[in-house]
């Protein structure tokens, strides 16, 4: 496992790359994690300052959390993040990953499955992580599909998880171990640039 993991420029995949932010995302990022997920901003005063604080950071690893963005034909279409032990909570050699498609239309493309499986690679391969997991919500029918179809085992349901308005949402837990990634194969090499 890697003790300081490397900064992360951009990672190209067939139809999506991952990259940094750029100061130009700033407006695009703010509308659609407003409008796909309310909870995914920071809440408070100086929410937009912190949400630009976060996005000149991505591609390096702060407090344990990893920001990149999803370009497709040169637009910027969504997010990924990695969040790993410290600050987060989690044991040694473990990330978790989290995907944010901002147009509805831009979903069931393939391109969140795509940037799902290049930072997973990545994470494996680079030594950063020995398993890598991701949770969704119990209804989201398609995230459960893209997990299964990449490799990620089912591991159980984790019952009143997120808060969702007044009360709490049920969440599906999958995971996948390096040893059971390279079995799997077939997975495109995430090569920084």
């Amino acid at each position: 496992m890697t003790v300081n993991p490397p900064e992360v420029r951009r990672l190209n995949g067939e139809h999506v790359n991952l990259r940094r932010f750029r100061p130009t995302d700033e407006a695009t990022v703010w509308e659609g994690r407003s409008s796909a997920e309310p909870t995914a901003l920071p809440t408070g005063p100086g929410r937009r300052s912190q949400l630009r604080k976060r996005m000149l950071a991505s591609g390096q690893w702060v407090r344990g959390s990893l920001d990149l963005a999803i370009e497709s034909h040169g637009r910027l279409i969504g997010d990924v993040q990695a969040r790993m032990g410290v600050g987060q909570r989690l044991p040694p050699g473990v990330v978790e990953l989290g995907v944010d498609l901002y147009d509805p239309g831009q979903r069931g493309k393939g391109y969140g499955a795509e940037a799902v499986e290049l930072l997973t690679t990545w994470l494996l391969d680079h030594g950063i992580a020995d398993r890598v997991q991701a949770s969704t919500a119990v209804g989201n029918l398609p995230m459960r599909r893209v997990l299964e179809k990449l490799g990620f085992t089912f591991e159980g349901v984790m019952r009143g998880f997120m808060p969702v308005g007044a009360g709490r949402e049920d969440f599906a837990l999958y995971g996948v171990t390096r040893a059971e990634w390279h079995l799997i194969g077939g997975h495109p090499t995430a090569k920084p640039q």
